[in-house]
Formats: C-alpha cells, sequence, structure tokens
C-alpha cells in the first residue's frame, strides 16, 4: 500500500467531509471490511454503507482489496488506497478541513478518560519550525490503530504546527 495519498482534488474533500464517510475511513484503518462488515461497525443499514463507500472509492479514497465468493455473490473487502492522507499545499482546503474533522471524531472526557488536549505557544525560527514539524511527524507515524486483538482505546492525534497571531509587546522602557 503506498504510504501517501496527496489530497488535491475537490471530490476527495468532498467525500472526506462527509461525517459517515470520515468514520468510514476510520474503520477501514484497522483493516479490509465487507460492506456488511462497516454497516454493523457503524450502526447504519447496508444500503448506507455501499452508497458512501461507492463515493469513497470514486473519489479514489478506497478499492476494493479482495474478493471471495459466498453463496452465489461475490464479497467485496474493501481498504483504503494509501496508509496515510496528506493535503496538498495547492489544495482548496487548509488545516482548517483537519481540525474539522478531529472535532467531530472526538468523543467528550468522561471520569475514566480525562481531556488531554491543550495548546501551548512557543517562539521558533523557520528552520526550527520545519524540524519540529519533522519530529512531530515521524512520532505520528510511528502510531497506528489498533487490530481487534489489541488492548487500549484509540485516540486520535492532530498534529498542527501553525504561525500563530501572538501580540508581541514592546521592550520594557526601564
Amino acid at each position: 500500500m503506498p504510504e501517501d495519498l496527496v489530497l488535491s482534488e475537490p471530490e476527495q474533500f468532498r467525500a472526506l467531509g462527509h461525517p459517515l464517510r470520515h468514520r468510514l475511513m476510520l474503520a477501514l484503518r484497522q483493516r479490509p471490511a465487507t460492506l456488511a462488515q462497516l454497516a454493523t461497525a457503524l450502526g447504519v443499514a447496508k444500503g448506507t454503507v455501499g452508497y458512501h463507500v461507492k463515493i469513497l472509492e470514486q473519489a479514489g479514497l478506497v478499492r476494493v482489496a479482495s474478493t471471495r465468493r459466498v453463496r452465489g455473490g461475490v464479497e467485496q473487502h474493501y481498504q483504503p488506497t494509501s496508509e496515510r492522507l496528506r493535503i496538498a499545499p495547492d489544495a482548496p482546503v487548509g488545516a482548517d478541513f483537519l481540525v474539522r474533522a478531529a472535532l467531530g471524531e472526538m468523543l467528550p472526557a468522561d471520569g475514566t478518560n480525562p481531556d488531554l488536549t491543550f495548546l501551548r505557544h512557543a517562539r521558533l525560527t523557520v528552520a526550527q519550525a520545519q524540524a519540529l514539524a519533522a519530529s512531530l511527524e515521524r512520532f505520528a507515524g510511528e502510531e497506528h490503530m489498533p487490530s481487534d486483538g489489541d488492548a487500549g482505546e484509540p485516540y486520535g492525534l492532530l498534529v498542527s504546527l501553525y504561525r500563530a497571531d501572538v501580540p508581541v509587546l514592546p521592550d520594557d522602557a526601564g
């Protein structure tokens, strides 16, 4: 499976912009699955899943991984076309697309799963920012969705290193 799929076409973003299709992509990152398996996992009708998988397939985001004969029919297992997605620098959307996607999948904190979200600011040179971004990408690339047998809860990791509009105070005058 190719490592990165660079997203640049409007139909790719339209496909990923729908909450159900986003959840389908999350489920398929675990392993290839049939429409019936996806419908069960997401709690929606198989026909609905089929419609949305077709849109993802037409946008080049998923493909048929394997087929097999089952009771006179053909069962298809779908998988993402790439392990990771990356937004092209000249794409019609930006980081806000990823932030909205992350917000859509966030579960509320509870007694056993506290909110681990934080916002910090740092002063960096362009070279330092590029080095930090590369380091964070390497770290994020080491993590994978757990397989069916793995313990633990799935967590999302939204990494965004952005130039911030932070006011700069003048030097003290004495």
